[in-house]
């Protein structure tokens, strides 16, 4: 059969379900990365695979005790991915068309931490905002306060008021998200770092090293706002800037270098 034999026997809606099923997948495997749902779907796939080896090399025992457990596989899974099938729910419900709103989330979450940083940047008060790219942070969310809440002015600015618990550490954000607040990130250990940057600087170039997320930095000390990136630092950006270099790195994903860095 040649291709066009091919292109004939497949109708539009082979394709569509195709591409459906596409969709649905790929916004799963966004929802579970960076989670030790991971681990266990991978641990999940290894015990098919030995069963699928056991029966091709007519090892009956143990193709027998694997078939057990694959029996009862799709209530095992109901256990183990409860709180991913929680996620996808709520996700599902907030917006059916899922990854088709992601550039309007990440849009809306630059908007308020641009406000955020420089109303923060004015009155000098000390902030750490870390925003997840690609790869996951469930780590260093872990090591915090679990926040759970849309972003917003406000309530950023609430977290980083130095009369509140939460000021100190790190911020994380999740796509539209605070993820957690009191977060410990680990600290740069570049010996060329220059002496003026403080704990927050080494902290968010310490994070941009071990993943690839961004930091966005107010200082305390002089009230100007750094954004922390592939382990650089962009220096002394106004509230334009700042918004131009978030939809770079965050939206349009550019690997263009920064002109100011460390």
């Amino acid at each position: 059969m040649n291709v066009t034999d091919w292109i004939q026997f497949i109708s539009w809606r082979d394709v569509l379900d195709v591409a459906l099923v596409s969709v649905v997948i790929y916004n799963l495997l966004l929802l579970i990365r960076g989670t030790r749902a991971v681990q266990m779907l991978l641990g999940l796939l290894f015990i098919g695979a030995a069963y699928y080896l056991a029966g091709a090399a007519d090892l009956l025992t143990l193709q027998q005790l694997l078939g057990s457990f694959l029996f009862v596989l799709p209530f095992a899974i109901i256990v183990l991915f409860q709180q991913e099938i929680r996620r996808a729910l709520a996700s599902f419900g907030r917006n059916p068309l899922w990854g088709l709103g992601t550039h309007q989330k990440t849009e809306a979450t630059i908007h308020e931490t641009v406000l955020a940083a420089t109303a923060m940047a004015e009155r000098r008060t000390g902030a750490l905002i870390v925003i997840q790219r690609l790869e996951g942070l469930r780590n260093y969310i872990e090591n915090g306060i679990a926040i759970d809440a849309l972003v917003s002015y406000d309530l950023l600015i609430n977290i980083f008021n130095p009369e509140t618990p939460l000021h100190d550490g790190a911020v994380i954000i999740q796509e539209d998200r605070i993820a957690a607040a009191a977060c410990f990130l680990p600290l740069t250990l570049n010996p060329e770092l220059s002496k003026e940057f403080g704990t927050r600087h080494r902290a968010a170039l310490g994070i941009s090293e071990e993943v690839d997320a961004l930091a966005v930095v107010v200082s305390e000390e002089t009230g100007t706002i750094s954004v922390a990136i592939d382990g650089r630092m962009i220096r002394d950006l106004d509230s334009k800037s700042l918004r131009n270099t978030l939809y770079q790195y965050l939206i349009t994903d550019l690997s263009a270098q920064p002109e100011k860095q460390v």
